[in-house]
């Protein structure tokens, strides 16, 4: 009788091969001018050679030979930076490498700081509904004018202030005005669990978190409950020092599957005393 292989081993197995094969396609497109070696008269191999890469990469030649050859496993995080670096990987290629290992990039990314042209004019379109760039970490990268009026300016605050999480947490503005923050902020913890399962290691969540556990012993407290939520669509409410009561509806657009991942989201009135006053808030503020 034949033993059933579990298909966790499976899928490792399938993994090793598809990093050892996206490796080898690397080392073959990167010549050795580009990275300052002699191509010498006798070279047969396109690319580099396995040996250059180990030595660009200060790793064992055996070491790596394994990872290409897919018998090496717990790759760590160093050897796959390293790797990276000396193929020249740009950050697409850097994130399949890291997807492919099943390992966390440790290398801390400014994209929180990034937007795309088209993101910005998909969120300014969205006036007048308040609407926000946002990451998996819930920074907000770029919000339209409705967003400031109803929330405030993210762009008012220090950068690393610029987080619905941060904000709910400790923002008296959003603690007056959010008339369900308690519900929310338990909400958006388990959220933020919920979304940091697929980054652990990762220094930027790391981070982030550590901030937010030394800032606050309510957040502390109920990071401790150990709640997970999924993204949802809700209906909150916040009421408006000019314009009143508002009830607005969360909803999410992601505008790509990978990393790093970003998302519009747009609060869409509820109802249509809501709308009226949305649009009075415009009026009153010269949009």
């Amino acid at each position: 009788m034949t033993a059933v292989v579990p298909e966790r081993a499976q899928d490792r197995d399938v993994r090793r091969r598809e990093l050892a094969a996206f490796l080898r396609s690397r080392r073959e497109r990167v010549t050795p001018e580009q990275v300052g070696l002699p191509r010498g008269a006798r070279r047969r191999t396109p690319g580099l050679r396995r040996e250059e890469v180990a030595q660009l990469a200060a790793v064992g030649v055996t070491w790596y030979t394994w990872i290409e050859q897919g018998r090496a496993t717990h790759i760590s995080a160093q050897v796959l930076d390293a790797v990276a670096r000396a193929l020249l990987m740009d950050a697409a290629e850097r994130a399949h490498l890291f997807a492919l290992a099943g390992t966390s990039d440790p290398r801390t990314e400014a994209e929180c700081t990034v937007a795309s042209r088209s993101a910005l004019r998909i969120v300014e379109r969205l006036a007048p509904y308040p609407a926000a760039l946002q990451n998996a970490r819930y920074d907000v990268l770029a919000a339209n004018r409705p967003y400031a009026q109803v929330f405030g300016d993210p762009a008012e605050l220090p950068p690393d202030q610029r987080n619905c999480l941060w904000l709910l947490t400790t923002s008296e503005r959003w603690r007056r005005d959010f008339l369900d923050r308690d519900e929310m902020l338990r909400d958006l913890i388990a959220k933020y669990r919920a979304s940091m399962a697929e980054h652990v290691g990762e220094p930027v969540w790391g981070a982030r978190l550590k901030r937010l556990l030394d800032a606050s012993p309510e957040f502390r407290r109920l990071w401790e409950r150990h709640e997970v939520a999924p993204m949802s669509a809700h209906v909150k409410r916040y009421q408006h020092p000019r314009v009143g009561l508002l009830r607005l509806e969360h909803r999410n657009m992601w505008l790509a599957p990978q990393a790093p991942a970003q998302r519009v989201v747009a609060y869409v009135p509820a109802d249509e005393c809501t709308e009226e006053r949305l649009e009075r808030l415009a009026e009153l503020s010269g949009g």
